[in-house]
Parts: C-alpha cells; sequence; structure tokens
C-alpha cells in the first residue's frame, strides 16, 4: 500500500524540484558554492600540508526554511525522504524573529524537529526585525537575509520555501490591491533568488494538502498566532477576503487567482526582456535616457526602462511604486516644463536638453 495521496503529493513536487537543482547542477562550469571551495590543512612539523576533503566532493545540500507550521513541516518532511535517494544532502534553518514572547523556545523546538527527521546540517538562527516598509516586510527581509547567509555558511546549491497555492493566491490579491502593475500580480516566482537560490516546490499544492500530510504522518505542527491577528494584512486577506470572494463567486477563486500568477509572469518576462534589448537604443553615447526615443516605445516597456534606470541610481526596488513610475513617465509623456522629481532613496528626476537624468540628489 502506497503512501497517503497527500504525502505522494508533497514527495512528488519535492523530487520534481530536487531533479531540477541536479540537472543544473551538473550544466554549470564551477558548482562549487562560495563557502565550499576546498582548503589546506596544515599538517605537523616538516609536513607540508595535506589537502582536506573537498567541500565540492560531497554531495550537494539542499536546506528546508522550516517555521514549525505545516506547509514548512511538510516540506521538510518530503525533503528528508527523497533527498537521500537522489544523493542529496537536506538540511534545515528556522530563523527566530524575536516578535513573540517564547519565540527562542519554539526556534529550539523547531530545531529538534528537523534533527529527528535526520536532517543535517539544522540550524537556528536569530535575527533583529526592523521597521522599514512596515512589520511583515521587515520581518521578511531579516528573514532572507538570514537565510542568503546560512546558504553561503552551508555551501547549500538551494533553499526550499513552503509557499503554498493558497499564499500565491494572497500575494496575487495583495499585489492587485496595490495597483503595481502586472509583475505584483504575477505572485512568487517558483525559482527565485541569487543564482535561483530559493525553490518553491508547493505553489501548485493547496494548504489543506499540506496540512493533511502532517497529521497522517504524525508530524507536531505549530500554528502562528501571527497568522491569525487581523493587525496584520495577510491576516485579515486570508481569513475575512478569500472568504468573502469564494462565498461570492464561488469555489475555484484560490486556483484562479494562482493561474493569473503564471499567465501574469509569463507576460511580465517578455515585457522584462524586451525593455532589456530595447533600453540600449535609447541611450545617448554618454548614456544617458534620451527622450524623444522613450517616447516612441510602448508604454508597459517604456516604464520598465524607467524603472531600471531608477533602481540603478539608487532607488530601493521595494520602495519605487506604480506612482512613481507615473510621475517620471510624464516628464517623457507630458512634459511641461515641470521641475525635477524626488523618488525613494534620495533620487532625483529631471529632464534636462532632451534627456532624462536620474541620479542621486
Amino acid at each position: 500500500m502506497g503512501p497517503h495521496p497527500a504525502v505522494a503529493a508533497i514527495r512528488l513536487a519535492v523530487r520534481r524540484v530536487l531533479h531540477d537543482v541536479l540537472n543544473e547542477l551538473a550544466q554549470r562550469p564551477d558548482t562549487t558554492p562560495r563557502a565550499a571551495r576546498t582548503a589546506v590543512a596544515p599538517g605537523g612539523p616538516g609536513d607540508h600540508g595535506h589537502p582536506a576533503t573537498p567541500r565540492d566532493a560531497r554531495p550537494p545540500l539542499v536546506l528546508v526554511a522550516c517555521s514549525g507550521g505545516a506547509d514548512s513541516m511538510a516540506l521538510a518532511s518530503a525533503l528528508a525522504f527523497e533527498a537521500p535517494k537522489l544523493g542529496i544532502r537536506a538540511g534545515g534553518i528556522t530563523v527566530d524573529h524575536g516578535l513573540q514572547p517564547g519565540s527562542d523556545l519554539r526556534a529550539a523546538d523547531v530545531v529538534a524537529r528537523l534533527t529527528a527527521l535526520r536532517l543535517d546540517p539544522v540550524d537556528s538562527v536569530a535575527v533583529t526585525v526592523g521597521r522599514d516598509g512596515g512589520p511583515e516586510a521587515a520581518a521578511r527581509d531579516a528573514r532572507y537575509a538570514a537565510l542568503d547567509a546560512a546558504a553561503e555558511l552551508h555551501g547549500a546549491a538551494a533553499i526550499l520555501l513552503g509557499h503554498t497555492r493558497d499564499d500565491q493566491a494572497e500575494t496575487v490579491l495583495l499585489g492587485l490591491a496595490r495597483g503595481s502593475g502586472i509583475r505584483s500580480l504575477s505572485g512568487m516566482a517558483a525559482v527565485s533568488g541569487a543564482g535561483g537560490r530559493y525553490r518553491r516546490p508547493f505553489l501548485h499544492l493547496d494548504r489543506q494538502t499540506a496540512r493533511k500530510a502532517c497529521l497522517v504522518q504524525h508530524l507536531p505542527v505549530w500554528d502562528d498566532p501571527h497568522n491569525a491577528d487581523p493587525a496584520y494584512t495577510r491576516s485579515r486577506l486570508r481569513h475575512e477576503g478569500l472568504p468573502a470572494l469564494e462565498k461570492a463567486l464561488g469555489k475555484g477563486v484560490v486556483e484562479a487567482l494562482a493561474r493569473t500568477a503564471q499567465l501574469s509572469r509569463d507576460d511580465a518576462d517578455a515585457l522584462d526582456s524586451w525593455a532589456a534589448q530595447a533600453e540600449t537604443a535609447v541611450r545617448d553615447p554618454a548614456g544617458r535616457l534620451e527622450c524623444a526615443k522613450l517616447f516612441a516605445l510602448p508604454p508597459a516597456v517604456r516604464r520598465r526602462i524607467l524603472r531600471r534606470a531608477a533602481i540603478e541610481a539608487g532607488a530601493p526596488a521595494g520602495s519605487l511604486f506604480a506612482r512613481h513610475i507615473e510621475e517620471l513617465d510624464r516628464l517623457i509623456t507630458g512634459w511641461r516644463g515641470q521641475g525635477a522629481i524626488n523618488l525613494p532613496g534620495k533620487v532625483v528626476a529631471q529632464r534636462q536638453g532632451g534627456r532624462l537624468v536620474i541620479r542621486q540628489g
């Protein structure tokens, strides 16, 4: 008798991602992460030293980011089951945000659970959450910084994240509410981060499948109280917004939103590629953007070039919203002699002699 359908589903999703990681590593000319370079160990007196065991000679390591919740515990269990069969080392990391009393004890408990699954290495990393962008964004920034550092430290080939189809639907709705354009509607990518470090195997699985997989495997899970706290936008959307939409529109809203994310991502990728190719043609020999040539481009392509130029000048991508790009665009399409525009990151944009100049103020 085979595994429960929910367990089979999560294992298949992880197996596919692990195959992708192995195939990509095989195609790279140098698959050795910076932390895994071959070292030379000193020997005894008169010994000229001997090569240490090269880290890159060991099987590749894949980490799972685990909060102890149902999604990430299901992911950890699937990684622990599938990785050894493919010759992959499996490890885990949990991030202690320090936002709740006893968070350090919770992190220690997650470490114990991951160790019980025979993951190795397993780390707990405490972070300090700032205030930039609001509590949710600040916690996310601190978490990803810790995960990046862990990947470098251990020489991990990839980090698996437990985002599900439900999380994707919520992300699409949040992007729609911000009015930030098609890129925001594309939600979370299945592969993201430097060198494709982050992988999301569960984007096509619903949250209930992950929870059921934990239940039938008798895996203890922790429900983060922040996920039910109406003070957080995503929590309100999860417990009030999406249920209201499903009540009004019928079942299938989550699936439709996740499908919209993939279609939007395909369109956004195509437009980004077009913009990258067009950018060289709209710059003068000194590298300045020529307004007349920008004006001739389709708006979607032109705005992508403007956004990229603003980011290159120092504007933080996460703080650059549609209204900022619209103001930049008016310097091209609605020029009436207006003055300079202030952008996030102390970046200033102004039109001078038919050129658009974007620089630090």
